[in-house]
């Protein structure tokens, strides 16, 4: 049966067939939204408070934290709710917002981390040149392009996505409202949509991901003809963090949009959707912190003073 009618709700499973692994769940989701809002603004509030955070690098930086913020936050207090008690529903304005943003925000973090690419492209293959080329209005050029193909991609897919013929059980197979699972609702001919998907998926997966992989190759090209240990190690330092994060946000991206269509596919994409909405958001931060001596060096900078100062005002109580 089909409604060709908007639905008054969704209902969205997850992974209620297991009330077991909804409490475990639960705790660790909780746990890392909370470690995903620490980290996240600590990074925005280091790169605004020191200026020797003052750099393209660390601007484009603090978008991604910013972004990381959003998205984790458009899904996961009503994912926390879902798992925690029976009520699983999510109406069909709440599904609509939360698919704009994802595939909003999304795409802005393909883009964003293809722009960092090219930043440290130019920081390692044009060291002398980087000033001059990575000028800070570019930089918010450069941000702003990211931003606006987000808005743009989700403007033109999400309309054709709700406008499905749904199926009336209206039972959404994943804890959140997204394309792939939307499609799967549909009990009318979704041929075009699917083929809408994998060309959106090219444009904001493959190619964003070819871009930073050719980036990368000029990387690792220059950094073969250096002789310099030491400068094999900055050229590492400076370009590891990033590379992890890109492997760790395409693998789990390209496993949820361009997954086969099969049950088995369907249920092993639902947790890389987990990692894709959680896991990603809350190791970015810690990637960055724990990987890059100048936000260490800060960090302990400023926590410093803040011992210093709470010392000086005991001593004179």
């Amino acid at each position: 049966m089909v409604n060709h009618s908007f639905p008054v709700d969704f209902l969205l499973l997850g992974f209620s067939e297991h009330p077991g692994l909804e409490r475990i769940l639960f705790m660790v989701v909780s746990i890392s939204y909370l470690l995903t809002l620490v980290g996240n603004t600590l990074i925005i509030l280091l790169s605004m408070l020191d200026p020797r955070l003052h750099s393209p690098m660390y601007f484009f930086l603090s978008n991604l934290s910013f972004l990381d913020l959003c998205f984790t936050t458009s899904c996961v207090p009503q994912m926390l709710v879902h798992l925690w008690g029976p009520r699983k529903t999510i109406s069909f304005l709440g599904c609509s917002v939360q698919l704009f943003i994802f595939l909003f925000l999304g795409t802005t973090e393909c883009v964003l981390l293809t722009v960092m690419a090219f930043d440290r492209y130019v920081a390692v293959c044009q060291p002398l040149h980087y000033a001059t080329i990575i000028h800070p209005h570019l930089c918010w050029q450069l941000a702003a392009m990211a931003w606006v193909i987000g808005l743009v991609e989700s403007v033109v897919q999400t309309p054709p996505t709700l406008r499905l013929p749904f199926c009336r059980h209206r039972r959404v197979d994943d804890f959140v409202c997204e394309v792939p699972a939307l499609i799967h609702l549909s009990c009318g001919d979704t041929t075009y949509s699917e083929i809408q998907m994998a060309v959106a998926s090219v444009f904001i997966l493959v190619v964003p991901l070819s871009l930073i992989l050719v980036s990368y190759g000029a990387i690792a090209r220059a950094v073969l003809r250096i002789n310099s240990v030491v400068a094999w190690r900055k050229a590492l330092g400076t370009c590891s963090s990033h590379l992890i994060v890109v492997t760790l946000f395409y693998s789990s991206g390209i496993a949820v949009y361009l997954q086969p269509k099969n049950p088995y596919a369907q249920k092993r994409g639902k947790f890389f959707g987990l990692f894709y909405a959680v896991g990603t958001p809350l190791l970015n931060p810690l990637i960055y912190t724990l990987r890059n001596k100048e936000v260490k060096s800060v960090l302990r900078r400023l926590l410093g003073k803040a011992v210093d100062s709470r010392e000086s005002q005991g001593n004179a109580a």
